[in-house]
């Protein structure tokens, strides 16, 4: 049972996911029935799951939440933009719920019955239980003798029956047990989606139900017998008892049956009229509760509706740490082939004999294994980016600000590890754009701007490493005030001559806030220093860029991988070290056509009409002194996700490699230009150097005097 629990939680992950995307589309404007079903059968069958492990808060909850967006389905209720507020709002009360239940925590009660208030006030109900009336009215009981019509099947399961319909005929007999009821489970939307796929003849059998005097609550008299004509297999049929099977009698046969529409007609449940009751006789019309949107069901000749289901990929669930194993493993292998490979060399094998040409086809098959591993660990981000949206519908709201997020390439791929990493600092990122970065609504009409702010959040794979950028549409960085903050609090000198981007670095120091009031998401100094450090620790950069009056936008550069990379072999100074390849765009022979120096005795490169800074690695890392002439030096040409492009010179180019990282955070804090450290196929430990952080500030190299 805790293994089945266990998968409920995982695929109730997926149908909150499911939610908010059916959600976002309605707030795009996307009200067909299909996307609004998505919605619905999100919250339905999450009810349906929990009640089978007795959730009862969940229950309850999804209950409300599923009322109501059967009132959206029938076409009762239209959602406009405060109704889909509120359904943001209770898919993230259910989130809650989920997680508490699955952590056996608690979740904020008030909160949770302030949705629920605004669910009952969209279904129509005032709230009011009645109880200060009961506590009035002198109650006297009477019995009483009803006499009910037949119940109206065509018009409660909103379809029509019709006479030539075809296919194959299913005998369904379903009578639910007690437990069905209390679990929150409704026979009548089960009997609908029957009735959906295709011609469904419904005979109800009220024959075990007692008199009133002698009902008992908790016992179920109920059951169906159902002819259903469909050309639709009985997997279908299956699907839509999937949550009640063990709750209920059920048994499904093929053949033709003995149930006739006319059938349909004679139900009529009488309730006993054995009760010494005055002679009082009063005719209830029964109202059918759910949706009266005629549903046509679905074309079996539609292939893509039709093969969907049947289609979907099997799946199965691994625990993360077995993955990681085969991922250590990988890694291990990548080392020892890369000891086969130096030992070779070593050993003068012939580049054409049968053992070099087994081994290249054994670095194929170990790349291939590498990347098959990581395509497993890899997640879309579209999760992560769900999670922002909940906190730009908090933000905004505790700070009164009209505010719009906007995701892209959600389907973006990364490690899960970082994913689950970047949760933290991404939502710093997120409360300081609607916090700092947009203007109130009054400041933007002042300034001409749209009511509603926006956020983008964004994704995508660039330069071998993966960018996710948060920019907003507000009036950038207060440039002067961040200055003058920094001299006040001792950061810097106040003659200090700096430039935008490094005013806009300013952000990152510990303990630096422009806020002027202490509020929930601001002015307490916590902030873009723990991004960056956050950031730093997955062997990432985070930079700002700003314009005045048009926005701001945060960029997170992060490694594909925290477990292989492609790299460049270099030398210097009798040191080897590792280049990340994905950083790297052409390498360089210096000459006098393409060596320039500068009057201040600075060196720059020419490369393709442009200048860039040339930057000796070996004094950059303290290995020697600065050379007396560069003419002849091998240079690699770096490019930064912004475009901008620097130039480092190494003493050689020893070879291009697949390399384990190994990361130095337990053993060192953050080493600046060092982004981890990797074992060559000699055993030798080589440093991996991040060299975007390497040239990023780097002046020019002076000239030798």
């Amino acid at each position: 049972m805790a293994e089945i629990k266990a998968s409920f939680f995982v695929e109730c992950e997926e149908l909150l996911e499911s939610l908010q995307d059916g959600l976002q589309a309605m707030l795009d404007g996307e009200h067909d029935e299909e996307t609004i079903n998505v919605v619905f059968r999100a919250a339905h069958s999450i009810k349906g799951g929990a009640g089978a492990f007795g959730l009862d808060q969940l229950v309850s909850f999804a209950h409300q939440y599923e009322t109501v967006l059967d009132l959206v389905r029938a076409g009762k209720l239209v959602p406009d933009a405060a109704a889909l507020r509120s359904f943001f709002s209770a898919a993230d009360i259910l989130s809650d719920l989920v997680r508490a239940s699955r952590d056996g925590t608690e979740i904020d009660g008030s909160r949770r019955d302030s949705v629920l208030g605004d669910l009952a006030a969209l279904a129509g109900e005032n709230g009011d239980t009645g109880e200060e009336e009961a506590d009035t009215v002198d109650f006297q009981p009477m019995a009483l003798s009803l006499d009910l019509p037949a119940l109206d099947l065509d018009a409660a399961l909103d379809t029509v029956p019709g006479d030539d319909a075809e296919g194959t005929t299913f005998r369904i007999s379903f009578k639910p047990h007690p437990d069905l009821y209390g679990s929150g489970n409704e026979p009548l939307f089960i009997l609908r989606s029957l009735s959906k796929l295709g011609r469904a003849t419904i005979r109800l059998i009220s024959d075990e139900v007692p008199v009133l005097s002698h009902l008992d609550d908790d016992k179920g008299y109920l059951s169906w017998e159902i002819e259903l004509v469909t050309e639709f297999d009985q997997d279908f049929i299956d699907e839509a008892f999937e949550f009640v099977t063990d709750v209920c009698d059920l048994e499904i046969t093929q053949g033709p049956g003995t149930v006739s529409p006319a059938d349909i007609d004679a139900v009529e449940p009488q309730i006993g009229t054995d009760v010494d009751a005055p002679d009082i006789h009063e005719q209830i019309d029964v109202i059918p509760t759910a949706s009266q949107t005629t549903v046509a069901p679905p074309d079996p000749g539609n292939a893509s509706e039709k093969a969907a289901p049947v289609q979907a990929q099997s799946t199965i669930r691994v625990g993360l740490d077995k993955i990681d194993r085969l991922m250590n493993l990988v890694g291990e292998l990548v080392i020892n082939q890369a000891m086969l490979s130096q030992s070779m060399s070593e050993a003068g094998v012939p580049a054409n004999s049968d053992v070099a040409q087994g081994l290249d086809e054994f670095m194929q098959l170990t790349r291939d294994i590498q990347d098959s591993v990581m395509t497993i660990r890899a997640q879309p981000v579209k999760s992560l980016f769900q999670r922002m949206s909940r906190i730009v519908r908090e933000a905004s709201a505790e700070l009164g600000k009209n505010v719009r997020l906007k995701t892209d390439g959600e389907t973006t791929e990364v490690d899960k590890t970082v994913i689950e990493r970047l949760a933290d600092p991404l939502t710093h990122m997120i409360r300081n754009a609607v916090d700092h970065g947009l203007e109130s609504n009054e400041k933007r009409a002042m300034a001409g701007k749209k009511p509603e702010g926006t956020v983008t959040l964004s994704a995508a794979h660039r330069s071998g490493r993966v960018i996710i950028e948060v920019s907003d549409d507000g009036g950038g960085i207060n440039r002067e005030k961040v200055r003058q903050k920094a001299v006040e609090n001792g950061l810097i000198a106040e003659d200090a001559q700096l430039s935008d981007t490094e005013i806009d670095g300013l952000l990152f120091m510990p303990g630096f806030s422009t806020a002027t009031e202490i509020s929930a998401l601001s002015g307490r100094g916590v902030g873009m220093d723990v991004v960056k450090t956050a950031i730093q620790s997955l062997g990432g950069r985070v930079t700002i860029k700003s314009r005045a009056g048009k926005g701001t936008k945060s960029s997170i550069s992060l490694p594909l991988t925290l477990a292989v990379l492609d790299g460049m072999v270099v030398e210097v100074a009798g040191e080897t070290l590792v280049m990340p390849l994905g950083s790297i765009l052409e390498t360089l022979t210096l000459t006098d056509d393409n060596l320039r120096k500068l009057d201040a005795g600075n060196y720059v490169v020419e490369i393709r009409g442009g200048f860039a800074p040339l930057i000796d690695l070996g004094v950059s890392l303290g290995y020697r002194e600065k050379r007396d002439s560069y003419q002849g030096a091998i240079v690699l040409v770096i490019g930064s996700e912004d475009g901008a492009r620097s130039t480092i010179v190494v003493d050689s180019i020893q070879d291009q490699r697949q390399v384990v990282i190994k990361g130095l955070q337990s053993i060192f804090s953050n080493p600046p230009g060092v982004a981890a450290a990797t074992i060559l196929g000699d055993g030798q430990i080589a440093l991996i150097l991040d060299p975007i952080e390497l040239t990023r500030g780097r002046a020019p190299l002076a000239a030798a005097a």
